[in-house]
């Protein structure tokens, strides 16, 4: 078929980075994007043009849209990093080779985003995904559960019975759940809400502990003492973060891989550094595809469309917006998910 023309999307409005901490909650979106017709960019060697046919909201996206990401906006570029969609065209052999297929992918930050009707990838970073995996999974194939099977392997190699998750009903932390249960490695996860509790318990968490409730330090104290976690997988980056982290046990590692908490913590037990050997480290997928041998990222794939196929890792949607709506709509639907939100163009 022949490329379109122009396309619908969601550009962004402002330029670089915004010098904002304001974690990645929004009130409204037309304050970072507006909605727009613009020419399909063309392709450059290498890249293939995709109709989009659905769109991951991520952390990430709402950081990047308000300026507060590791990489900076331009003006004018349609917002998104991830989705899947059907190959249309391509420049080059292996971009060529892709036409027909149906794939997952994330996109240059600076380029041509996934809230729009089409979107520009770069051949070598799309995934052809497998017949049976819905596209409600294969939207959000790359950076949560890419996300999810690196940092468990952190976990693993610290040779820990178990772990602790902040912002645990996140769909990130759900699959780190699944994952825990399957290795047996258990999975500690903390929540702000009771309702929250029986599903995490059903995916696979030994404990779930309400950071909101009165006896939370008591039962924080009693379930380290008893599991012994050293590696805390942390969204918030916040005092409850630290104070977590100050009564975890020696050698204890804090992973830090997201800011939902726009105000930082104070560490008051420096001493914890010296003399019982605790890390705090950051994680970014991103540099994990940078420093990963491709071999290894291939297994690493395949091993995440055998969950989904199988059903092992479902991904749990709570709505699904038309693009068109997405102005209205959008941000109203973050506030009140208990799980995915999805764009369809």
């Amino acid at each position: 078929m022949s490329s379109p023309r122009d396309m619908f999307a969601l550009v962004q409005k402002h330029d670089g980075y915004a010098g904002t901490a304001e974690g990645p909650q929004i009130d409204r979106l037309d304050a970072y994007v507006e909605a727009a017709t613009i020419p399909v960019p063309e392709l450059r060697d290498g890249q293939v043009l995709i109709r989009v046919k659905m769109a991951a909201i991520n952390p990430s996206d709402l950081h990047f849209i308000k300026g507060e990401y590791g990489t900076p906006r331009r003006k004018g570029a349609p917002a998104g990093f991830e989705g899947v969609g059907d190959v249309i065209a391509g420049n080059g052999a292996p971009a060529e080779a892709l036409v027909g297929k149906r794939i997952a992918f994330t996109v240059d930050p600076a380029g041509s985003g996934t809230w729009s009707e089409y979107a520009i990838a770069t051949a070598a970073t799309c995934i052809p995904v497998d017949d049976d995996i819905r596209d409600e999974d294969a939207a959000g194939l790359i950076v949560n559960p890419l996300t999810a099977m690196a940092m468990f392997e952190i976990v693993r190699s610290a040779g820990t019975s178990s772990f602790i998750m902040t912002a645990a009903n996140s769909q990130l932390c759900r699959l780190m759940t699944a994952l825990g249960r399957d290795h047996d490695v258990a999975p500690i996860a903390i929540v702000r809400r009771d309702d929250q509790t029986p599903h995490l318990r059903e995916l696979g968490a030994k404990h779930v502990l309400n950071c909101r409730s009165d006896d939370f330090d008591a039962q924080l104290k009693q379930t380290i003492k008893a599991e012994k976690p050293r590696v805390m997988l942390d969204a918030l980056a916040n005092q409850l973060s630290a104070d977590i982290f100050a009564a975890m046990p020696n050698q204890a590692r804090w992973v830090v891989y997201g800011k939902l908490d726009p105000v930082p913590p104070v560490l008051h037990q420096m001493g914890q550094f010296v003399f019982m050997q605790k890390q705090i480290v950051g994680f970014w997928l991103t540099r994990w595809f940078m420093n990963t041998d491709p071999k290894e990222q291939m297994r690493v794939i395949g091993e995440v469309q055998t969950r989904f196929v199988t059903g092992k890792w479902r991904t749990e949607v709570a709505k699904k917006i038309r693009l068109k709506d997405a102005m209205t709509q959008l941000a109203g639907a973050l506030r009140a998910s208990g799980g995915k939100v999805m764009l369809i163009p």
